[in-house]
């Protein structure tokens, strides 16, 4: 309503500058004066009422303020009660005997989870040892079938010459490698 108000006491400030411009022309200068000064209190009434609503505006952030500061007053009243309420319920024996039984279904539980993962049947007849044993003649056979595996030797692609290339004597270590590798072949 405020807003409304100031929109037509503008309207009105604005038609009061219209005429004095019309009185000037025809140089009716006391009427032109006259029109300056109902606008000059067109505009003082349209500033008072943006005072009222800054006014009205600071009332409602107070309100809202004051709302807030309730519910959370009512909130804490809320939650000292329920405190206070669960304190009467409860007393340090009866914590003490809820822990008791928790630590004892606790302990059930374990001694359950522990006859369910012990081995029975053929899985419990396996002796450890002789499996370790087994394991490792297995990776002994591995490592003894890589050890056979010819090396691949890499023959770089390119210019071959023409010739055939000269018979090189196989030095002392080229022999030893051939004897080597006679011996793991049997």
């Amino acid at each position: 309503m405020l807003e409304k108000k100031e929109n037509v006491l503008m309207k009105k400030a604005n038609g009061e500058v219209e005429k004095a411009k019309e009185f000037s022309r025809v140089k009716n200068k006391r009427a032109a004066i006259q029109c300056l000064k109902r606008k000059r209190l067109y505009e003082q009434q349209v500033e008072q009422l943006g005072n009222f609503q800054l006014r009205i505006h600071d009332q409602m952030i107070m309100l809202e303020g004051a709302k807030a500061t309730t519910e959370t007053v009512d909130a804490l009243r809320t939650g000292a009660s329920a405190m206070k309420a669960m304190q009467k319920a409860t007393n340090i024996d009866d914590v003490d005997k809820t822990m008791d039984e928790i630590n004892e279904q606790t302990e059930n539980m374990k001694q359950i989870q522990e006859a369910l993962s012990a081995p029975f049947g053929t899985a419990a007849d396996f002796d450890e040892d002789e499996l370790e044993a087994e394991l490792e003649e297995l990776e002994g056979a591995e490592l003894e079938e890589q050890l056979l595996q010819p090396v691949p030797i890499h023959v770089p692609h390119g210019n071959k010459p023409n010739r055939a290339p000269a018979q090189k004597q196989p030095t002392a270590e080229e022999d030893e490698l051939a004897a080597l590798q006679a011996d793991m072949a049997l």
